[in-house]
């Protein structure tokens, strides 16, 4: 994946805590840590998209279309 350079600013106290975190060689340097934080925080909100779209879900209606065929199939599975 190609990269490309963005500048940001961030407070005297964010970049405190991204220097000690480097120190402490959680992260190799503040660019990785700024990466991974952007890369969560994109992740989180598709998981909280796709919750939001599952609530406008009907559990019922869901259901009855889960088990269409589903007695036909049955039909053709051999016993056990």
């Amino acid at each position: 994946m190609s990269k490309e350079k963005i500048a940001i600013t961030l407070d005297k106290q964010s970049i405190g805590e991204l220097d000690r975190l480097v120190e402490e060689n959680v992260f190799q340097n503040r660019s990785q840590a700024i990466q991974e934080a952007v890369s969560e925080k994109l992740q989180r909100l598709k998981k909280t998209r796709l919750a939001k779209e599952c609530t406008k879900l009907d559990p019922a209606f869901e259901r009855a279309i889960s088990d269409e065929g589903l007695t036909e199939d049955a039909k053709q599975w051999p016993e056990y």
